[in-house]
């Protein structure tokens, strides 16, 4: 089989050149307080990948991607229940160095051969929460992806990127272990104040990208999109991104300034920027923001996310407009270091971080009275619906109405988008397409958990044909 192939090659190929061999199982100690969670055993494991193209080259962090690898973890406990993890690959975000430095199809492999890597050391494990699974196999996974990708500065991110499809197997394998039924259930005690709203609707975010005509932004806008992600941090020297960022951001706010929504408390558009870390100094950031002042746009810049580089370390309390730790907030001790360097909001990401950090982080802001929001990684239909999870249950963003917000681009770039919905088991859900800018999350979505419970046909046949 092609898939089979495709996935012993690399695993073979990527063990043998870091110099890394597999040792005797680890002993892994639960630190799960309630004993009445059932201790559950991986008895075998099994992993794919689909190679997904993308409409057109997606710019950000200074670079183009063309595909993003679909990988999927199988993994089968002792009871003779299994379960079926996904994950959308996206190494340029996770690391753009290692990106710059490999084909992107052998960066995408050195992501995958990291997720197989997680699958041999935990075969013949035990676990009671996944949680605390995660944080016992993170620093050895992560040291093997520091070696195999020759970097040892590597971003922890690309590390818990991979790790995506393992942590949501084991969290479904967890929930049926346990007989939990529904997303609220499955929510571990200690992070439940975080998740605790259930909002009736949840603005759907559209991203536009470098290369976004300003006038497919404004047909965003009339199909009633309003609070989007917009890309600054274009490619080319400081001076040269600085002047493209201003005349992007003066061109937007000509076009859509003046449209008006329901869902924000001034009835403004609000603006939300990322810069993944393009920005190298505080000065040029303002100087952004006093341009953004000029035209009339300062007051509808809701938030900036990631305008500095994670090692820059930037004291930012005093810039006038909310940013947002994205990348930099690799874990939860990173967004904790985030919040002292004064960013007031958290970009969070389970279908980026895991399931299993994200909770984490979300509890942590939550204590500090900082907001979250989620943000997308360009990720498949039942991907979207891990995410809206996590941001149906957070409290509001400040200056929206009783809103979730959640990112999902997926729709605008994928070439076979119309195919991978079809995979999605709950394709028909009301909550599944936005309408007029928003998810509808009525009763149905939060007794079905937006159907990441119900198994996939397309992704359990691949396993199937073995």
């Amino acid at each position: 089989m092609e898939y089979q192939n495709r996935r012993t090659f690399i695993k073979k190929s990527m063990l043998a050149g870091s110099g890394i061999t597999l040792q005797s199982p680890l002993k892994f100690v639960s630190t799960e307080v309630n004993q009445s969670f059932k201790e559950i055993k991986i008895k075998s494991v099994d992993s794919n990948f689909e190679r997904e193209p993308l409409i057109r080259p997606f710019g950000f962090k200074g670079g183009y991607m063309s595909e993003i690898w679909q990988t999927i973890s199988y993994l089968k406990s002792t009871s003779g229940q299994h379960q079926i993890g996904l994950c959308s690959q996206n190494v340029l975000w996770s690391d753009a160095k290692v990106f710059s430095a490999n084909s992107e199809a052998a960066g995408n492999a050195l992501m995958f051969a990291i997720t197989e890597f997680a699958h041999q050391i935990i075969q013949g494990q035990s676990f009671k929460s996944p949680v605390n699974f995660l944080d016992e196999i993170l620093p050895e996974v992560y040291e093997y992806a520091k070696k195999i990708t020759n970097n040892p500065n590597l971003r922890k991110t690309f590390a818990l990127n991979a790790l995506v499809g393992v942590d949501n197997a084991l969290w479904l394998l967890y929930a049926h272990e346990n007989g939990f039924k529904t997303f609220d259930q499955m929510i571990p005690q200690a992070f439940k104040t975080s998740l605790s709203h259930n909002h009736k609707n949840a603005a759907a975010i559209p991203l536009m990208a470098y290369n976004i005509p300003i006038k497919e932004i404004s047909e965003v806008v009339e199909q009633g999109y309003f609070f989007m992600k917009i890309k600054i941090g274009q490619p080319g020297t400081q001076q040269e991104m600085l002047e493209k960022d201003k005349a992007r951001l003066s061109s937007i706010h000509k076009a859509i300034g003046d449209v008006r929504t329901k869902y924000s408390k001034d009835g403004k558009l609000p603006y939300y920027f990322d810069a993944n870390g393009r920005y190298e100094k505080k000065e040029t950031l303002l100087m952004l923001l006093d341009h953004s002042k000029k035209i009339g746009a300062f007051d509808q810049i809701s938030v900036i996310e990631e305008p500095f580089a994670e090692d820059l370390e930037i004291d930012v309390s005093n810039i006038p407009v909310r940013l947002a730790a994205d990348e930099s907030a690799h874990t939860d001790k990173d967004a904790i270091k985030r919040i002292e360097m004064g960013y007031k909001a958290i970009a969070l990401k389970a279908i980026a971080k895991t399931l299993s950090m994200t909770m984490k982080i979300a509890q942590l802001a939550y204590d500090r009275n900082i907001p979250c929001f989620c943000a997308d990684l360009t990720v498949n239909p039942i991907l979207i619906e891990w995410n809206k999870n996590v941001a149906a249950r957070l409290k509001s963003f400040p200056g929206m109405e009783r809103l979730g917000l959640i990112e999902s681009n997926g729709h605008q770039n994928y070439k076979n988008w119309d195919k991978m919905m079809s995979y999605h088991p709950q394709k028909n859900g009301s909550w599944v397409k936005a309408k007029n800018g928003v998810y509808q999350l009525k009763k149905d979505f939060y007794e079905k958990s937006g159907g990441i419970f119900n198994r996939s046909d397309h992704y359990e046949n691949i396993f199937k044909k073995k």
